[in-house]
């Protein structure tokens, strides 16, 4: 039986190397190795959204209010784009001071007491036992306590691992819509999905009109929940900091909001919405539950994508107490400096010491293969499969196990059935997890060194995206997803550049490591595998088609309307090109619903056959068939 193949008909999203949608972050990634004039629109395009210059016509606008032909704003700008963007010191917040505070208790003898005076309305509303308190005339209180009291005192720390994948210097997701006071994640999933959307070249609408409400399906998370001061992060430090909390962080901080921030205020979707977490691996998780629906008929459009926003003191605390991350003094023990090089922090499969944490967010417009074609989508790739395995019995939850040998293995296998042997061992790649610590390098490229021996497969190009943007934890393999279409669209595979040479413990019978960009034009990639190895055993493996092998599959399968689509596909790539246009210029066209007329219930018409609902042109229909009548005798 055949199914409907879910194909990517937009992309966007942002991270440490800038937009996803038409390439822009992949053309940072690669900017050596592309054309000039590619190199050009990628530095002021960056520019732009780093707020550095103002399109104006076919000019740009500096600070100063000097006008500037492209050549010139690249020129001014270049050195300021490449350092404020992918792997660097954080900037967000000052590593070296992060305030905190320092539990201390007085030097004392036996029956010692202190005494001290503050301001009486400053008195907590519950004493300690041991206060004795005493009003004076100016509004002041002198308190005498015992000696043996412990007490908070305002401190300052510094991070372990100072380095991070941060936006681009200068950008800020609550510049660009009226974010009221969101956490950062959620207004990254705001301009991500908004991104991915007007990628597509076709307005929304016009989606929304051609599938049934229930047939649109958005699916995304984050990880840790949103963790700045907006949401739990905030919510948990109040006692602590001895402020109040607020009646938005609570649900603001729940790990499912990037899901209900899409439907409410960017689709107003009254379809079906999934928000399903997986450690590192989430981004997966969630395509793999899309892919599942769309196969099987379910959903005909699904949004699927992570926001997070991981980048505050507590979060990278805790991983470096696991020792999992690049702390600033291993990274000069490993280089023999006394400066640690931050730039380079991330090192998959390279002498490494550890991964870089980083915030990003990542979305994928997915459809079936028939509606594609019927609204002339413009089509960058597909992913007919995503496999998800556990580790069985584990001796501690961060180690590595057998569960990635399980989804990796059968990845592979799932793209021989469909694109052939062949092409699989000659025309594919691997985007590794590559998280950058020692564990990894060996055990994933082992991994994949098996996996290729069993396939038969020689010479495998392995790169990994972390070692440009760092470790987004949900959102990673979203990061790694868009920078396969990228090698797809420009045939270049990023080289790992941030290291000089593969560690010898890492296994390259038949993989290839590539240390520099590779020019892979004369050897097109078919097939993109994206790896994922999470905490606790979540892995997760997908494997994504390339556009090329899917205008093939879709010409046989739509032959009779293969030469109208084309034809349709010419306006939407137009609109694509006009939306990348405006987005290169920092015209990002957030969608904010917020405040919109609202469905009014009583307007909702309900049948036994479906329920028609105001706004939307098709009805939701009930399915009247018994998939177990085959199990029941007849009446």
């Amino acid at each position: 039986m055949s199914h409907s193949l879910p194909v990517i008909v937009g992309f966007g999203g942002y991270n440490a190397a800038g937009r996803s949608s038409s390439h822009q972050g992949f053309r940072r990634m690669v900017l050596e190795s592309l054309p000039a004039a590619e190199q050009t629109k990628t530095i002021v395009g960056l520019a732009c959204l780093m707020g550095y210059l103002k399109k104006q016509g076919d000019s740009y606008i500096d600070s100063q209010g000097n006008g500037l032909s492209i050549a010139q704003a690249e020129s001014q700008y270049r050195a300021a784009v490449l350092e404020g963007t992918l792997v660097r010191k954080i900037e967000s917040f000052d590593p070296s001071a992060v305030p905190g505070n320092k539990k201390i208790s007085f030097a004392h003898e036996e029956g010692e007491k202190i005494v001290f005076t503050m301001i009486k309305r400053d008195l907590p509303r519950n004493c300690p036992d041991d206060w004795q308190i005493r009003d004076l005339d100016d509004g002041t209180v002198e308190v005498t306590a015992s000696a043996v009291s412990d007490y908070l005192i305002e401190s300052y720390y510094e991070l372990a691992s100072k380095a991070a994948g941060q936006l681009p210097r200068g950008f800020d997701p609550a510049n660009h819509y009226n974010s009221r006071f969101h956490p950062k994640s959620l207004q990254m999933a705001l301009l991500g999905s908004s991104d991915a959307i007007h990628s597509m070249g076709i307005d929304w609408q016009t989606v929304a009109a051609s599938v049934n409400p229930d047939q649109v399906g958005v699916y995304s998370s984050s990880a840790l929940g949103q963790m700045s001061e907006e949401g739990f992060g905030g919510l948990l430090q109040g006692r602590q900091k001895g402020v109040r909390t607020t009646a938005k962080q609570m649900p603001l901080g729940l790990n499912t909001m990037p899901a209900d921030f899409i439907n409410a205020y960017v689709l107003g979707s009254v379809g079906h919405t999934e928000a399903i977490t997986g450690a590192c691996a989430t981004f997966l998780y969630v395509l793999q539950a899309a892919v599942r629906d769309i196969r099987s008929g379910h959903r005909r459009v699904a949004i699927v994508g992570n926001a997070e926003a991981a980048l505050v003191p507590e979060i990278s605390e805790g991983f470096a107490n696991m020792s999992a991350l690049a702390s600033d003094e291993n990274l000069c023990k490993l280089d023999g400096s006394d400066q640690p090089d931050w730039r380079r922090a991330s090192r998959p499969f390279g002498h490494n010491c550890g991964f870089i944490l980083s915030e990003a967010t990542q979305y994928l417009v997915l459809m079936d293969d028939a509606l594609a074609v019927e609204l002339g989508a413009d089509i960058h790739g597909a992913v007919p499969e995503v496999f998800i395995n556990a580790d069985g019995v584990k001796k501690s939850i961060s180690a590595p196990g057998v569960g990635n040998y399980i989804s990796f293995a059968k990845a592979v296998a799932a793209a021989i059935s469909i694109v052939g042997k062949e092409t699989v061992q000659k025309h594919s790649f691997i985007h590794a997890h590559g998280s950058s610590t020692p564990a990894n390098r060996t055990t994933e490229s082992e991994l994949i060194d098996r996996v290729a021996e069993a396939f038969e497969i020689n010479d495998w190009p392995v790169t990994a995206a972390k070692a440009f943007v760092g470790h987004s934890l949900s959102t990673a393999s979203g990061d790694q997803l868009v920078s396969a279409l990228g090698t797809f669209k420009y045939d270049v595979i990023p080289g790992i550049k941030t290291i000089t040479e593969i560690a010898p413990d890492v296994h390259q019978q038949r993989a290839h490591f590539a240390l520099d960009d590779m020019d892979i034009s004369d050897r097109k990639m078919q097939v993109a595998f994206i790896n994922s190895k999470g905490f606790g055993g979540n892995n997760a493996t997908a494997v994504v088609l390339s556009p090329d092998q899917v205008q093939s599959m879709l010409s046989i399968r739509h032959a009779d309307s293969y030469a109208d689509y084309a034809t349709r596909r010419e306006q939407t790539r137009a609109n694509a090109t006009a939306y990348a246009d405006r987005a290169d210029s920092a015209e990002l066209d957030v969608i904010y619903r917020f405040g919109e007329s609202l469905i009014n219930e009583a307007e909702v018409s309900l049948t036994q056959q479906g329920i028609d609902i105001p706004g939307f042109a098709h009805p939701v229909e009930f399915n009247l068939q018994n998939p177990f009548a085959d199990m029941q005798g007849s009446s």
